[in-house]
């Protein structure tokens, strides 16, 4: 029997019958498939995201996500492909329902939308696939099957202003947003609050690209920012903010380290430290990202993934991850030590409840 077992599943193997584990018990030999067993689920609980327009090599958003599905795809031996993670990349929102699809039919049984703009594609997709569970970054999509993961970007973004307003001579500062819309407004409102909150004469010049993924739109703002005296940026852009660091490399290369007009750039969503490095004059090494206001969006799909895989799936719910829940929070990457001083001030403020962050700009 044995022999004839050990046929039939050498048989199975050449033509893509899905056995992936034989058993003794009893005294009988039994064959579980993929599905067929409670143990075989969760070594085979598979996980794709689905990128918006910026892609997981973006040192945004996107890659934060993608850092946290490869991270759960580690603790579990996965590999990227179709039997552990993978990722679908759309080049613009025109992409994304296709690919929401094409992970569903791939089998993936927790599939994640990045951003707000791929929440009309996923109510649509988890509405007609409802055996499949899914997630939604940085927006709400109330479906059964859907776990929808919200971030306090205002607060980290409060305490991104606080910086600027320490840091800046000119008394002027940027902020760059990419698509105008409820998320982005967190960003500026938050901003804005920590200047004013510092120094209520700070001037804040506001400015959208209508773009994640337009660098060379982002150069431009930026340079025309610069121009009218601001000497620190706030880029939520995407990818939309390389042009901004490009654009205070380009400045910053030819002053001394320390110069009073060093153009300074507060990173977003990741830490953009290493965007920031670059030489100045005198080939000396230096660096321009002051700050930057990170989600942690890696922490949150890992551990997202891993209620899924462990049958919790809080499908219907909204989950909100803010400076008390360490979701959000601010890398010091070139900040003075006052600077740094005022940020952990106004941070203990947030946590106990004492500043109330508006939403809206």
């Amino acid at each position: 029997m044995y022999l004839h077992m050990m046929g039939i599943m050498q048989r199975s193997a050449q033509i893509g019958i899905g056995i992936v584990a034989v058993a003794v018990i009893g005294g009988g030999i039994y064959a579980a498939t993929r599905g067929g067993s409670e143990s075989s689920d969760k070594d085979n609980h598979t996980v794709a995201l689905v990128t918006d327009g910026g892609g997981v090599d973006d040192r945004s958003f996107n890659q934060s996500a993608w850092a946290g599905v490869k991270a759960y795809g580690k603790e579990h031996n996965l590999k990227q492909g179709a039997t552990g993670y993978n990722y679908f990349q759309s080049s613009d929102a025109s992409d994304i329902k296709t690919n929401l699809q094409t992970a569903v039919k791939g089998g993936y049984k927790l599939v994640y939308g990045v951003g707000f703009a791929a929440a009309p594609a996923l109510t649509n997709v988890s509405k007609a696939n409802q055996k499949t569970n899914f997630a939604i970054i940085d927006a709400v999509v109330k479906e059964n099957n859907v776990a929808s993961l919200m971030f306090k970007s205002e607060q980290s973004s409060y305490l991104a202003g606080v910086a600027a307003a320490t840091q800046t001579k000119s008394k002027t500062v940027g902020f760059i947003g990419g698509i105008h819309g409820d998320i982005i407004d967190t960003f500026e409102a938050g901003f804005k609050a920590g200047v004013k909150a510092t120094n209520p004469d700070i001037k804040v010049v506001t400015q959208y690209a209508d773009s994640f993924t337009d660098a060379a739109k982002g150069k431009t703002i930026a340079a025309s920012m610069v121009a009218g005296g601001a000497d620190v940026i706030f880029q939520a852009a995407g990818g939309t903010g390389s042009g901004v660091f490009s654009e205070a490399k380009a400045n910053n290369q030819k002053l001394v380290p320390n110069s009073d007009e060093k153009v300074w750039v507060i990173g977003v969503d990741m830490d953009q430290k290493q965007d920031g490095a670059y030489t100045a004059k005198g080939n000396k090494k230096s660096n321009f990202t002051l700050v930057s206001a990170v989600k942690r969006v890696d922490n949150a799909v890992e551990s997202l993934s891993n209620q899924a895989r462990n049958d919790k799936f809080p499908g219907g719910k909204t989950i909100t991850y803010g400076l008390k829940e360490k979701g959000v929070g601010l890398t010091n990457d070139s900040a003075s030590s006052e600077v740094w001083s005022a940020v952990q001030s106004a941070q203990k403020k947030i946590i106990a409840g004492d500043v109330d962050v508006p939403v809206h700009p």
